[in-house]
């Protein structure tokens, strides 16, 4: 289906084009009108046409400074110019604004056919293979820049908000459209973030205006995607390793220690209370729970080996009160260390 837009200041040259258009059986979607250059741009500022047929010479703003408007917005808008004068340098001129085809008045019924005809295979050859943007299609970039985002990979994120604009930009769609999708995306985008890290500070909404177009909105959406990025790094001290990897990662270093959860937090320079969310929300446990749990996987190791004395093993892993680290190893285990050494024959 097809959008027309139909510029002339002559009445019956739009009521005549506008009867043809809608006896073609061509599939048109809609069919507009105006009767200068100014009121065409106004109706294109509100929905993109697939094809303008315009006149030259009209009043307020003709029909060469029109088509030197749509050449500069870079749409996919094929223009036709229907004019009464015969004349090379009207025609040079149109050609050098992306013109598709000059019409001399009177127009006959067969020239429009041909035109339209022209037109239609233009247009599905520049159509992609999708008109419109997959589901699966949503869901790979989204798992993607939330994946580079989240592990502040600088370079990547700018060159998939780079590929995503060129590729969004080859889909049949109005600017409202683009727009629309890529709030959508935006919305989902944080709240996925959000999930993955309780802490991290994220835009609100894009702030759409009306008129914006959609190079304004994206520039938008890629401002608030660097807010997150810098806010992530600040947040994590320049650090670029994973949180909870690099938690993880400290506690093995330091099982003979007390690490405590305002420690942890800390080292990540995040309040406790949240790193304490986002550890469980990330992991399934919590700090503590990790914590022990390592601490008595590195405990039933050194009870392999005999050469280690159970107080030993008691200190190596944190606990100076033996009673406390039997009693929590039992726990776990189900027995006391001695009963798990004399399980394994020592």
């Amino acid at each position: 289906m097809y959008r027309v837009l139909i510029v002339d200041d002559e009445p019956m040259i739009l009521k005549g084009l506008t009867v043809f258009l809608q006896q073609s059986g061509v599939g048109i979607a809609s069919i507009r009108s105006a009767s200068n250059g100014e009121g065409a741009l106004a109706a294109i500022r509100e929905e993109l046409p697939d094809f303008v047929f315009t006149d030259i010479r009209m009043p307020v703003m003709d029909g060469l400074a029109l088509c030197a408007q749509i050449a500069e917005m870079d749409q996919k808008i094929q223009t036709v110019v229907i004019s009464g004068y015969d004349d090379f340098t009207y025609a040079q001129t149109c050609i050098s604004y992306g013109v598709k085809e000059y019409l001399l008045k009177p127009i006959s019924k067969r020239d429009l056919q041909d035109t339209l005809r022209k037109l239609i295979q233009r247009a599905e050859a520049a159509k992609p293979a999708s008109a419109y943007l997959s589901v699966a299609k949503m869901d790979e970039w989204m798992a993607e820049i939330e994946q580079a985002i989240y592990y502040m990979n600088q370079e990547q994120v700018t060159q998939l908000l780079q590929t995503w604009e060129q590729e969004i930009a080859t889909y049949h769609m109005q600017d409202e459209q683009r727009i629309e999708m890529l709030q959508e995306f935006h919305v989902l985008l944080m709240k996925k973030l959000k999930a993955r890290d309780v802490n991290i500070e994220l835009r609100p909404l894009l702030e759409l205006k009306q008129g914006m177009t959609f190079h304004t909105v994206y520039n938008q959406f890629t401002g608030s995607i660097q807010d997150t990025l810098d806010s992530l790094y600040r947040r994590r001290k320049g650090k670029l390793k994973d949180p909870i990897e690099e938690v993880k990662m400290y506690i093995e270093q330091n099982l003979g220690s007390e690490v405590s959860l305002e420690e942890a937090a800390d080292l990540l320079g995040l309040h406790p209370n949240y790193f304490s969310v986002m550890f469980k929300q990330m992991t399934g446990e919590t700090f503590v729970q990790y914590r022990t749990k390592r601490r008595m996987e590195y405990a039933k190791r050194m009870l392999g080996e005999e050469r280690y004395r159970i107080t030993d093993i008691s200190y190596a892993v944190g606990y100076a009160d033996h009673s406390n680290f039997t009693k929590t190893f039992k726990k776990y285990e189900g027995i006391s260390p001695s009963e798990y050494r004399q399980k394994m024959g020592i």
